[in-house]
């Protein structure tokens, strides 16, 4: 399997440290808003470079944090009159609610960063023991230079980012002996949730939490880190001067990151007004489709996202579930056996599995792989028939269903809510929501939007519609 590596700037053969086993660390979102769709790639991304070293049978311990604590955060908490808390527990619970529509699998462990400080002042006070840190008025920065491998991932030079006025500042630019150096922690500003340090009452920076939860649920050297390009600099780099600082190992030997996501040729953001978050677009399509748009190219390629390409990803999508819902049709009245004929027809799948693993061992192919499922989707639909034994049938998707499982795509439709269904679950909704239960009413319809069941609250009652 080999993979490219953002250290090396090539593709290297994966070895990992531990025979059988992946220790793999991905950055999560901030839990401000909505996850939008730029952090669905990254999450939909890893999370099926993890299905596929799983599927090869190694033992993944795949660790996803939520930063909880946060300017963004801070600010979404002042305006609404609530604490950060109350912030981020809302939205990371709508983060989960996104990722299970995505069918994203749960990180076998997502810390949170209010939840690891007294790990990160540990690693600080580590770092200022070695001389690799100072603290300034309640502040503890970083010393960039005293690091030697600085600039290694982004392949920048500390010298031109001095010339070039770029700068990694956050708070107090006057007290730092270089002003390349970065914020390890800083004191609270009035109003600010905090923790006691030795140093000030206040919070870590933001490139020690990943550093810190990293260690502790990955141990000091992981296989891969992995997050959008976007991270690159400063953030990983920071990461790997801390931790390589602090360990005195190297830190990560596999660093893959995914390239941006713009819409209809645009880069996203909210000036521009197209920023779409993940949640408006289960309101019209199923999830399922994002993930197979996203899968539909390369990690590493910019992807455009477009009305066209959405459509286009949906009737792909179609095609493979539609495969496997009429091999399951012709099993009903299928006989058993299996024919040598069909022994021989089945044995031709070995080529379309061979063609996804090869595409997914060169780097993690998706749009390769997703162009083997279509060849295999096409055998099926033209090699089989009523006469067909359920034996055939069954071998048959199994297959599938094995290859479209890594791609974490479902290809086993969900029995349809059937509209008295539905009517009876808006009739609980609206009783919860007269007797003030607001969770049970957001359950139900989120219940019903994860069964592609669309609420609208008007003034004349709930209208709904299927996405």
């Amino acid at each position: 399997m080999r993979l490219y590596n953002t250290m090396s700037k090539r593709k290297e053969e994966f070895i990992p440290l531990e025979e059988g086993k992946v220790r793999m660390y991905v950055c999560g979102p901030t839990v401000y808003n909505f996850i939008h769709i730029g952090n669905a790639r990254p999450m939909i991304v890893f999370d099926t470079v993890r299905r596929y070293f799983e599927y090869k049978g190694y033992d993944v311990n795949y660790v996803s944090n939520f930063t909880d604590v946060d300017d963004k955060i801070i600010k979404r908490a002042i305006e609404e009159g609530v604490s950060s808390e109350e912030i981020s527990k809302r939205y990371i619970a709508e983060c989960k609610k996104d990722m299970e529509g995505m069918n994203v699998k749960p990180a076998t462990t997502h810390p949170l960063a209010t939840e690891e400080i007294s790990g990160m002042i540990s690693m600080i006070r580590t770092l200022m023991e070695k001389g690799y840190a100072y603290e300034k008025n309640g502040t503890v920065y970083f010393r960039t230079r005293q690091f030697q491998d600085y600039g290694k991932l982004s392949h920048k030079n500390l010298d031109d980012l001095r010339s070039g006025e770029r700068s990694l500042l956050v708070t107090g630019e006057d007290e730092k002996e270089d002003p390349l150096d970065f914020v390890l922690w800083k004191p609270k500003k009035e109003g600010e949730p905090f923790w006691e340090s030795p140093w000030s009452e206040g919070r870590p920076g933001w490139h020690i939490e990943c550093s810190e939860m990293s260690k502790k649920y990955l141990g000091d050297q992981i296989d891969i880190h992995a997050g959008g390009e976007d991270l690159v600099f400063p953030h990983h780099e920071n990461e790997i001067a801390q931790s390589e600082a602090a360990n005195g190992k190297e830190f990560a030997k596999y660093w893959l990151h995914n390239a941006f996501l713009n819409i209809d040729n645009r880069k996203m953001s909210k000036s521009l007004g197209n920023f779409r978050t993940v949640r408006e677009i289960s309101e019209q399509y199923d999830l399922q489709v994002l993930r197979f748009f996203m899968l539909g190219a390369h990690y590493r390629s910019p992807l455009n996202f477009s009305a066209e390409l959405m459509e286009a990803s949906k009737n792909g999508l179609e095609r493979i579930v539609n495969a496997a819902e009429n091999l399951k049709f012709l099993m009903k009245n299928a006989e058993e056996g299996m024919t040598e004929e069909e022994e021989k027809a089945f044995s031709r799948t070995d080529e379309f599995v061979k063609a996804f693993e090869e595409a997914m061992e060169d780097d993690f192919n998706t749009a390769d792989a997703v162009a083997a499922v279509f060849d295999l989707v096409k055998f099926c639909n033209t090699n089989t028939d009523e006469k067909s034994s359920r034996g055939y049938l069954e071998r048959l998707l199994d297959v599938l269903k094995k290859l479209t499982d890594v791609l974490g795509i479902i290809v086993e439709k969900e029995e349809e809510l059937l509209d008295a269904e539905i009517e009876k679950l808006i009739e609980e909704r609206q009783a919860a929501r007269k007797a003030k239960n607001f969770a049970r009413a957001d359950e139900i319809r989120g219940e019903l939007l994860g069964k592609g069941i669309i609420l609208e609250d008007t003034r004349e009652g709930v209208k709904w519609k299927r996405a």
